[in-house]
């Protein structure tokens, strides 16, 4: 016989947008934080490809944008604190680019240093076995350990 022993991690980084699998993974991710006492990074990625030449070079339109998307941020955060998590131990993390997958992997890991990433993954019509093309690349490049939560919530997301 042998002992069970969940491993607790120290430093938890979950990705965010406004998609279902991203808020099914959060919630899993402050749950986790609250039992373990760890810390939490809620990282979100401003994707500067959906933004034409005429957005970039209006400040305007970009200020606002980043705005929008810290706000979102924010809303996490203070979620997290609502359900119990120590303010102290939650950072928010805005990047941007072309790729959030990469992003993430190439930039924001090395910086926070998680032992534990947390994405979602929408479970795609008649395609079950097989994980969105943004958690793969982080399931393959992160270099530190990923849960992927599943959701069939797609609405109009899709």
């Amino acid at each position: 016989m042998f002992d069970i022993k969940p491993k607790k991690f120290k430093k938890i980084l979950v990705g965010v947008d406004d998609a279902p699998d991203a808020r099914a993974a959060f919630s899993y991710a402050v749950d986790k934080a609250k039992r373990d006492g760890s810390e939490i990074g809620i990282v979100s990625i401003l994707e500067t490809n959906r933004v034409n030449i005429y957005q970039a070079l209006d400040k305007d339109y970009v200020h606002s944008t980043e705005g929008d998307l810290r706000k979102r941020l924010n809303d996490y955060v203070q979620a997290a604190i609502d359900y119990g998590v120590d303010p102290k131990k939650i950072t928010a993390i805005v990047d941007q680019g072309d790729r959030p997958a990469e992003r993430i992997c190439n930039h924001v890991i090395p910086e926070f240093k998680p032992d534990l990433l947390i994405i979602g993954s929408i479970g795609k019509n008649g395609n079950r076995n097989t994980v969105g093309s943004q958690a793969s690349y982080m399931v393959k490049h992160s270099g530190t350990s990923v849960f992927v939560i599943r959701t069939d919530e797609v609405t109009h997301y899709e």
